[in-house]
């Protein structure tokens, strides 16, 4: 039956191998259930509920396991397929055309946007270091607060789930390029694009959010730091000590933001994000935040196509938000390469400038 599902994910667009496509469902159904119980319920890091899955043996599918939850997901997939087509491209008339002109400035200007880069391998020098990098023993890179040791590095070898200390050092990374293009504005644009004026919530964050914003004591948070002064807040979001996502209050564009590997809508998020920011907002400014022109954000693609990949990803949508790309650079096929450039700037603490 798994086999099934994955013959039909293949016509639809699914990349990856059968391994793969097997952790992805272990991974779903897990999330799934988690859901269903409602088992929110925030943690520090993701150590102990993955070493408890080391800990025991693989879990492995056959035709008789868990048929309701295949037989649902080859449901869905069939579904997909069989939704209408596409209406035939548009073919608009001769009149049409002549009052198209008519926005030629608009589109030169479109047209002179730069296109979204995709990520490109580590030169091969770089690259070698970073077998040298996985070698080391102990703590292998500070940076500000954070600090990593070799044990937390391996998280980034193919295969592993990402764990906090690599999400803050890599957000801290992220933070400390902003201040630093803030009083030092370069005379060219990284990659393409505009660093932004961010700041970086950590991942524990959240767990006090859910909290509430008193009982999270999260006014204290803040007392050095104006967020509404900030073109974009970045937050990384741990659902049920399972799934990272990361999630943004972008003030540039009026829009709570989240970005789910997994294609999940995030509702949650969104709520919980409002009402920090009307908390905020009455805490610091003394009147209620103004929530007209804002909208709620999420996108469907990319998505992960296995069970371990969603820290990278969380990872590189904090990188594209601090950037203020339009649009998405990276796929699942980067993974392997950006996890070896995670490592690299880590190791140096430092953000790569190429593309």
């Amino acid at each position: 039956m798994q086999q099934k599902l994955y013959t039909i994910k293949r016509n639809s667009g699914y990349t990856s191998n059968f391994a793969d496509f097997q952790s992805l469902l272990a991974f779903q159904e897990e999330l799934e259930r988690l859901e269903h119980r409602d088992a929110l319920s925030p943690s520090s890091s993701m150590i102990d509920l993955h070493a408890k899955e080391r800990e025991s043996s693989p879990r492995r599918y056959s035709d008789t396991d868990n048929l309701d939850f295949l037989r649902l997901a080859i449901d869905r997939a069939k579904a997909t397929l069989n939704e209408p087509r596409p209406p035939r491209p548009f073919q608009p008339t001769l009149e049409q055309l002549r009052l198209s002109q008519r926005l030629k400035d608009e589109n030169i200007e479109q047209s002179l946007r730069p296109k979204p880069v995709p990520p490109t391998p580590l030169p091969l020098m770089d690259d070698a270091q970073v077998d040298i990098i996985l070698k080391k023993r102990g703590v292998v890179s500070k940076y500000a607060r954070e600090q990593v040791n070799d044990t937390d590095l391996s998280r980034l070898q193919p295969g592993q789930w990402l764990n906090d200390e690599i999400i803050n050092f890599y957000g801290a990374l992220l933070l400390g390029r902003s201040d630093e293009f803030k009083e030092n504005p370069p005379k060219q644009k990284v990659n393409g694009s505009q660093v932004l004026n961010i700041y970086y919530f950590s991942t524990f964050f959240w767990p006090k959010l859910k909290e509430g914003y008193e009982k999270g004591r999260l006014a204290k948070w803040t007392k050095k730091v104006d967020i509404f002064s900030k073109d974009v807040i970045l937050i990384p979001v741990n659902h049920s000590n399972a799934h990272w996502t990361s999630a943004a209050i972008n003030f540039r564009k009026k829009r709570i933001e989240s970005y789910d590997s997994m294609g999940t809508r995030r509702d949650g998020v969104f709520k919980a994000l409002r009402a920090y920011l009307d908390a905020e907002h009455r805490n610091k400014k003394k009147t209620p935040f103004d929530f007209t022109g804002w909208v709620d954000h999420s996108i469907d693609e990319p998505q992960q196509e296995n069970g371990y990949d969603c820290g990278v990803f969380t990872c590189q949508f904090l990188q594209g938000l601090s950037r203020g790309d339009d649009a998405i650079r990276f796929t699942q096929r980067d993974m392997p390469a950006l996890r070896r450039r995670m490592i690299w700037e880590i190791a140096h603490a430092k953000l790569r400038d190429d593309p």
